[in-house]
């Protein structure tokens, strides 16, 4: 079966996020002081073919705990969907 994993990368909460907080502080030049708190993180697309669900989705996490998302600073969400 084919799936795709749309994944999402964010800093934890806990964790500062210098590029978000630049691009919040170019919101105010903006005129868009109203916006705050801006997190920036990544969003990551894969394909991948599996037996079935649970097996895609074991592929999906080993990917992220293992490549996509660094666990001491990140977390990470996905949505699985079978085409």
């Amino acid at each position: 079966m084919k799936f795709i994993a749309e994944i999402n990368v964010m800093p934890l909460k806990e964790i500062l996020d210098p590029q978000g907080k630049a691009v919040a502080g170019s919101m105010k030049n903006l005129g868009l002081s109203n916006i705050k708190n801006i997190r920036i993180g990544k969003h990551i697309t894969l394909e991948l073919e599996a037996e079935n669900e649970p097996a895609a989705r074991e592929s999906v996490e080993q990917a992220c705990k293992q490549l996509l998302a660094n666990l001491i600073m990140e977390s990470y969400e996905y949505t699985l969907e079978a085409v």
